[in-house]
């Protein structure tokens, strides 16, 4: 996964308006108690933060 497929998903999960503060906001512990910006700064893999968003929000299998 491509940054831009994974700032397009999380943009379809919150909303074009809440994307980049959820994203610079929301701490997450499966990602080292990081933020999502905070991860992929860091080099994390998208799909990996990915994988840890699509858990902590609860998605639908089908956006996986």
């Amino acid at each position: 996964m491509r940054h831009t497929e994974f700032w397009k998903r999380l943009e379809s999960a919150v909303g074009p308006a809440r994307t980049r503060a959820w994203a610079s906001s929301h701490v997450m512990p499966a990602l080292g108690n990081r933020t999502a910006v905070e991860a992929l700064e860091a080099g994390e893999d998208p799909k990996t933060v990915w994988a840890v968003v699509h858990r902590t929000l609860e998605l639908p299998e089908s956006e996986r």
